[in-house]
């Protein structure tokens, strides 16, 4: 079996934290639920790079918006992909660092279910090893025997 995804849902509505948690676990994610930007961004500095395959929050939050923790989010893991989501508002320039934004009215739940399944899938990366350039004609990398699938 595959190991599960995890993803840092954040979110300052308790309820909605909760239902998207539940929607979430449901379709076999990990979630690490937080309330606020700085839990988040507490939760990402203690993690090892790789540790956290998402990060999906709200945009309107208090002391600091979604857009801002996923700026931050992305200086303390750059591959990290982010989905930010709002209740509120459905412009999409007000989330500006998101690899997704998904707006008011506009998203089921299914639509959410599959944008998350297509951005934790891009982080894994491709599936073959490349060989680099500069290996010689008939010269076989050290990596590629442990990476050839």
């Amino acid at each position: 079996m595959r190991p599960k995804k995890t993803i840092l849902c954040v979110d300052d509505n308790e309820q909605v934290l909760s239902v998207r948690t539940f929607l979430l676990e449901t379709r076999g994610y990990r979630i690490v639920a937080v309330s606020s930007a700085q839990e988040a961004l507490e939760v990402l500095e203690r993690s090892l790079p790789g540790a956290v395959d998402l990060v999906l929050c709200d945009l309107l939050m208090p002391q600091m918006d979604g857009n801002e923790l996923v700026r931050r989010a992305k200086q303390l893991h750059p591959g990290l992909p982010a989905m930010i989501v709002s209740g509120t508002v459905n412009a999409s320039d007000r989330a500006l660092h998101a690899d997704v934004f998904l707006p008011k009215g506009a998203s089921s739940p299914a639509e959410m279910i599959e944008r998350i399944r297509v951005l934790v899938a891009r982080k894994r990366g491709p599936k073959k090893a490349v060989v680099p350039a500069s290996t010689q004609p008939g010269e076989t990398p050290a990596f590629a025997h442990a990476t050839a699938s």
